[in-house]
């Protein structure tokens, strides 16, 4: 019998998430479409984690040069070309939205431009916002996969501040930057400037940056920032931002004013749920603007679906091809299952890197668990020859009674590319014994991790250095 509906799945968002989402629905037979109001590849592959770690590489070849003379290279004056970088990096990206694109062409998902918005449960309306006239386009199921965007804090002047979306389109290099906040974005961009050979200082209005994770991470990270020439001001708002003359005049809550070139707003972000009809649908949304969804990412209207940033559970793209994985297999491959966000990975691309994984040693504790911490403190091989005093930290959460790995937790170089391989390890419900066990690669820094023997001391515990 012919459906009712021009399409058995209709996504709005062509990010991560709702592109996964598109491509495996129509795997299965489906009828499926599409809308994008932007560039296909959303967030995460047009102005977010790769760019972003492209920038990153980058930044971290002033480094690399400085301490090639210590393994015997003698390296002439270096010359970064910010149009160069930029140029390349849009090649790229240019390139992976096209893939992203075939892919959805090659799975038979018609593709639409333009902004998608619900009529109600079953018809979206994409406004082309061009000459071509609007459509209205019914569905059995709707998939809302609108990501996030970046949000100002309130205040006078911040019309004068660029976010993470428009850092990537600088057309030159500021010698002075304020990066504003301490999440994950903040601290990246803030080792990002700060290696290009940008003067840079971070503000934050909280104690320390990196609200969330484990505090020997946060203060590891801090710490090591600060030896790298970022000045960091913690407990500290910035009250106004005055255009001037030379620049830009920040006033800020403890009375001072300091002048920069740029300002960089990193306080957060919020769910993309502004004029997409949710109300006419009939969907609920949280305080925070998220949409609404149980274990199996569906709303509070039985045929339309949320994924993503959008809901606001856990924002890392890989969260949300995994959610947009399970949803396939819940609606159009009849085996239902809920996406698993217990001990999710995450990195931070700060210089040094971050990576965890499971419990923070804060959450374990407040929970109740009896718990053995294991951490060493220690100068990577590498700098014993450079000279650089960077040091780095690692550190394993331990379930007492069980022996099982709840957390573990790493600053340093390379850090995401190991903790990777512990997720795996965590995620099996390993032990410590199973840690003990593994024989070590030396002389590596992952080695640690198998090779930390004793639990740090309570209370006044110490680092094993």
């Amino acid at each position: 019998m012919a459906s009712k509906f021009d399409y058995d799945l209709f996504v709005i968002g062509g990010g991560s998430g709702g592109v996964r989402a598109a491509r495996m629905a129509a795997g299965t037979g489906a009828r499926v479409a599409i809308v994008e109001s932007y560039r296909y590849g959303g967030t995460c592959v047009i102005r977010g984690c790769v760019p972003k770690k492209l920038f990153s590489y980058a930044a971290h070849y002033h480094e690399d040069f400085e301490d090639a003379a210590g393994f015997g290279w003698a390296v002439g004056a270096a010359r970064f070309d910010w149009t160069r970088l930029m140029a390349n990096k849009d090649a790229e990206i240019a390139r992976l939205e096209g893939i992203y694109e075939r892919l959805l062409n090659d799975a038979g998902v018609e593709i639409h431009r333009g902004h998608g918005r619900l009529l109600d449960a079953h018809r979206v309306e994409v406004e082309t916002g061009d000459a071509s006239p609007d459509r209205v386009l019914g569905a059995e199921t709707i998939l809302i996969a609108t990501g996030a965007a970046p949000s100002y804090p309130p205040g006078h002047g911040w019309e004068h501040a660029i976010s993470s979306n428009e850092v990537f389109e600088l057309e030159s290099l500021p010698e002075r930057a304020v990066v504003y906040g301490g999440g994950y974005i903040a601290v990246e961009f803030a080792s990002i400037f700060n290696g290009l050979g940008v003067q840079v200082t971070e503000i934050y209005r909280g104690p320390q940056i990196l609200r969330g994770f484990d505090d020997d991470v946060r203060n590891s990270l801090a710490a090591e920032m600060v030896k790298k020439g970022i000045r960091l001001r913690v407990e500290t708002t910035i009250d106004h931002i005055e255009k001037t003359a030379s620049g830009l005049a920040l006033r800020l809550s403890d009375g001072e004013t300091i002048e920069t070139d740029l300002v960089l707003a990193a306080t957060g972000r919020r769910p993309n749920t502004g004029n997409l009809g949710l109300g006419a649908a009939g969907v609920a949304i949280d305080e925070a603007g998220a949409v609404v969804v149980d274990a199996f990412s569906c709303t509070n209207q039985k045929n339309i679906y949320a994924l993503g940033d959008v809901t606001n559970r856990i924002a890392l793209t890989p969260v949300a091809i995994a959610e947009a994985m399970a949803f396939v297999d819940t609606v159009y491959r009849g085996t239902p299952r809920a996406m698993d966000h217990a001990d999710v990975p995450s990195a931070v691309f700060s210089h040094p890197t971050v990576s965890t994984v499971g419990l923070t040693e804060h959450q374990a504790r407040e929970a109740g668990a009896e718990i053995d911490i294991y951490r060493s403190g220690f100068r990577p091989l590498r700098h014993t020859l450079t000279g650089r005093d960077e040091r780095a930290m690692m550190k394993l959460i331990v379930d007492r009674p069980s022996q099982k790995i709840v957390g573990a937790h790493m600053v340093g170089a390379d850090a995401p590319e190991i903790i990777q391989g512990i997720a795996v390890a965590i995620k099996a419900g390993a032990t410590k014994q199973v840690f003990d066990a593994t024989v070590g690669i030396h002389p590596t820094a992952a080695e640690e991790f198998v090779t930390l023997r004793e639990p740090v001391p309570e209370p006044g515990r110490k680092a094993a250095e």
